[in-house]
């Protein structure tokens, strides 16, 4: 898909988003970085959590799922920013094998209030593991610039 802009957004428009596969080195190594909680960095540890053994943390498929939405070559030239997520749900462990996938639904597209060189977009972003499993799901909304005149 090419690059789109404010004005390409259509409510209810779906994108479908390629898979990712997570290995446990990349839980590890993202986890030491930004969340080492003992059930993202140690096999032993993890056993005896909750968890029942090595997950990746909610960050890091957040992250993930977000890096499949620009991987579709959206937002490389419109993405002004950035304005926030919110309803962040992580519904499903990811584990060590596991292959994320998932769309993006528009929810919103509205004009800027402030910039008329910009629109906002509001995207549902749903994940779900190889079985179909929803894994995550949450808000995210950017500001957009318009298509160059």
């Amino acid at each position: 898909m090419s690059d789109i802009y404010f004005e390409d957004l259509r409510k209810g428009q779906v994108v479908e988003l390629a898979g990712v596969t997570i290995t446990e080195s990349q839980i590890i190594d993202f986890a030491l970085q930004f969340d080492p909680q003992p059930f993202h960095i140690d096999r032993e540890a993890a056993a005896r959590s909750p968890m029942g053994g090595l997950v990746a943390s909610g960050f890091h498929t957040l992250a993930l799922s977000f890096r499949l939405f620009v991987d579709q070559g959206l937002l490389r030239q419109c993405n002004a920013g950035g304005a926030g997520l919110n309803e962040v749900r992580w519904i499903k462990p990811v584990r060590p094998g596991d292959t994320i996938r998932g769309r993006v639904t528009v929810l919103d597209a509205r004009e800027s209030p402030t910039s008329r060189e910009h629109g906002i977009g509001r995207f549902l972003f749903e994940m779900v593991n190889q079985t179909g499993e929803p894994v995550l799901s949450f808000l995210g909304t950017v500001l957009l610039k318009r298509r160059p005149r």
